[in-house]
């Protein structure tokens, strides 16, 4: 398909409204699932996080990294073990995971970003004790539940003009390291920093009223009304514990909450900069 410097031009002015409203905003972008993992998305996803920040959106990518600790810990020998989902994390384990999280991961997509024209610094939760954590469940081990979020050192970092890149680790006042939930931490992180919106990148195309048919797309949904679906189980299994993260956020004051399928190429800035939107936004009153 051709297309002329007339289409070109069309396309700016019709993104003009939504780059004057996100134009100084915050808007976190949780990064995982195929997106992470598949060169091509992935490079998809790092341009269009560069083009809003050059636009002048203050863009934070926070992302996970579970299947690389999993292949980790298989190179090493060492079994990964799951309690309702989450993996057991003894001392050995979460050294892993801070070193493919903050280390590989981490310094990977500052890579990558500063490759297609961003200026960015990545982060962990270590960083300035930025997530505080405490032991979530002992059967789990090091895995954390956030008790506190330090936004200053993102803040700072947003200032300089910089993307942060945070990695999902956090600690405790004695120093021990927990494995954090990427989705729970990008949605606290958010709220901390009363961000514009949140953007959950996903292997879904959002909450569907028949999961096995993409047609049924819900498109807009208030907190009440995810309530309500989880209880229908329309909202099941591991989609539940991303619904609470983003239902969490907009409690915690986020204007917007969005998820939409990270493995459609350039998904940020249709949601961001078009008004048809692809995944699930959630608001927190009724629609009207």
């Amino acid at each position: 398909m051709n297309v002329t410097n007339a289409d070109r031009a069309r396309i700016l002015v019709h993104a003009l409204p939504y780059i004057q409203k996100y134009n100084g905003k915050i808007v976190v972008v949780k990064y995982g699932g195929n997106a992470m993992v598949n060169e091509k998305l992935k490079n998809s996803v790092v341009r269009d996080i560069v083009l809003l920040n050059l636009i002048g959106v203050r863009v934070v990518l926070v992302h996970g990294g579970g299947p690389e600790i999993t292949e980790m810990l298989s190179k090493i020998g060492k079994q990964s073990q799951f309690v309702d989902g989450l993996r057991v994390t003894d001392r050995e384990t979460v050294e892993i995971a801070q070193m493919v999280l903050a280390g590989k991961i981490n310094k990977s997509l500052v890579n990558l970003i500063e490759c297609c024209g961003g200026s960015s610094i990545g982060l962990s939760g270590l960083d300035g004790h930025m997530i505080q954590a405490a032991v979530k469940d002992s059967r789990l081990g090091f895995v954390g539940e956030i008790t506190k979020v330090d936004p200053q050192p993102i803040l700072d970092l947003l200032e300089k003009g910089y993307i942060p890149v945070v990695s999902t680790v956090g600690c405790d006042s004695q120093g021990n390291v927990y494995n954090i939930n990427a989705d729970t931490a990008a949605a606290k992180i958010a709220g901390a920093l009363q961000a514009e919106s949140l953007i959950s990148l996903t292997d879904t195309p959002g909450i569907l009223r028949d999961k096995n048919d993409p047609a049924t797309l819900i498109s807009r949904i208030t907190v009440a009304q995810t309530r309500a679906l989880i209880a229908q189980g329309v909202i099941c299994d591991g989609m539940i514990p991303k619904v609470e993260c983003c239902t969490n956020a907009i409690m915690d004051g986020v204007k917007k909450v969005f998820i939409i399928d990270g493995r459609i190429p350039h998904s940020i800035l249709i949601e961001t900069l078009t008004d048809e939107g692809i995944g699930t936004m959630f608001e927190k009153g009724e629609i009207v």
